[in-house]
């Protein structure tokens, strides 16, 4: 198989959580860990930290494996889903791994495959272990895919946990109450392992104590460590100023993730660099600096209010449940336009109405849906978001949305691109 031919066997092969949902996740270990073993338990041979998290995990995990990456350390980078290269998920000092790798270790491993039968995302862990120990990096940031206990990547034995935040989302796998995501979530806790909070509230705290307790995993809440004293927004770059409540020490970030939720990630990420430098890690403040300020150059996160365009400007946000909607109305607040366009489209198994009641009315709104089974039609959509007073018109695709919404938008008008990871992905850019 060449490469593109060993893309669509993975794609269409196997159990895909972005194209199918929840039929798509395995509720064991069993498939990741056999997969592991037949590869000589590649995540053994390498040092790593593992990041879950209703929202903010994917900018804490590209932030850290910057930072990791800056100092010196040869970093691994494993996260999910992708937008525009599969190998986006598996990186190495921010390069993707080769499409010949891709190829032989699916070769090597397509015996196990038709044995075992395991998903697309329990192949992936597999492959981004492999490719880690293959490269031999220092450290792997693991990002968890979907919850923690039963996630694929929950079989290592990292060097710290974080958890980012609690919200809804997944409610259908992880469970309809704060209490049973935490649960979830805080799966990924281990044996004397040391843990970051980056956020808790009063249903979600006492299941992260108790569990930390029982695995006797020091804990620490990154809201009790470091808070912004101050922050601005300007030309797409955030400067936050934080403050150390143990001592009040006071420093300033230029962050070139602009989203002012960043500021939250922030310190999670400070607090996760204090626990590092406890064990054992050289993390210079200099270098701490240039790689915040350089997170997307160094690694390429996309899609975290990004802006694609001026005049109009047009900025896309992977933005896809309760909270993160919340999110990105609060950052809306602080940016000049003189009129609102969404472009707009969900997948089928998010709180739907939830989300839709969040957003203006006073928008134009242009309804679309990314090509993918899990998707919701654009037309069911607008239907939906009618019932609500958010009105609109549909499109087949994101990228004619978008340019439907440019020819009808004022030069000072601002184009907002959000609602699905799919949809952003799908961005022609």
């Amino acid at each position: 198989m060449n490469y593109q031919q060993t893309l669509d066997y993975l794609f269409n092969k196997l159990p895909m959580f972005s194209r199918i949902g929840s039929a798509a996740f395995k509720k064991d270990l069993t498939n990741t860990i056999a997969l592991c073993e037949a590869l000589g338990n590649p995540q053994q041979r390498f040092k790593s930290i593992h990041i879950a998290g209703t929202n903010g995990k994917g900018s804490t995990s590209h932030m850290l494996a910057a930072v990791l990456q800056t100092a010196g350390y040869t970093t691994g980078l494993y996260t999910s889903p992708h937008l525009k290269d599969f190998r986006e998920r598996i990186k190495v000092n921010g390069a993707m791994c080769s499409e010949q790798f891709v190829i032989d270790f699916t070769q090597r491993i397509a015996p196990l495959i038709e044995s075992i039968e395991p998903s697309f995302f329990e192949i992936t862990v597999a492959m981004a272990f492999e490719w880690f120990a293959q490269q031999n990096v220092d450290v792997a940031v693991i990002e968890v895919g979907l919850g923690g206990r039963l996630d694929s990547t929950n079989i290592i034995t990292p060097e710290l946990s974080i958890i980012t935040n609690i919200s809804y989302d997944h409610m259908n796998m992880l469970g309809n109450t704060l209490t049973e995501i935490a649960g979830e979530k805080a799966g990924i806790i281990k044996q004397g392992i040391p843990v970051v909070i980056g956020e808790a509230n009063e249903e979600t705290q006492p299941v992260f104590e108790h569990k930390a307790a029982a695995q006797q995993a020091p804990l620490v809440y990154a809201t009790q460590t470091f808070y912004a004293t101050d922050w601005q927004y300007n030309h797409h770059q955030l400067t936050v100023s934080m403050a150390e409540k143990r001592t009040d020490a006071r420093t300033t970030w230029q962050l070139d993730l602009p989203g002012i939720y960043q500021a939250k990630n922030l310190a999670t990420v400070l607090t996760a660099i204090q626990q590092l430098k406890q064990r054992g890690f050289t993390l210079p403040h200099e270098q701490v600096q240039h790689a915040l300020s350089h997170t997307k150059k160094i690694n390429g996160l996309h899609g975290r209010w990004e802006q694609l365009h001026e005049s109009p400007a047009v900025i896309a946000d992977v933005c896809h449940n309760e909270d993160g909607i919340r999110q990105m109305l609060s950052q809306l607040e602080l940016a000049t336009y003189q009129d609102l366009h969404i472009v707009f489209g969900m997948v089928k198994d998010k709180e739907i109405k939830n989300i839709l009641a969040l957003l203006p009315e006073t928008a134009t709104y242009y309804f679309t849906h990314a090509h993918i089974p899990r998707a919701l039609p654009a037309e069911e959509l607008a239907q939906q978001a009618a019932a609500r007073g958010l009105r609109g018109t549909t499109y087949e695709d994101v990228n004619t949305a978008i340019a439907h919404a440019r020819q009808h938008a004022h030069p000072n008008d601002l184009i907002l691109v959000c609602g699905s990871v799919f949809l952003v992905g799908e961005i022609n850019a």
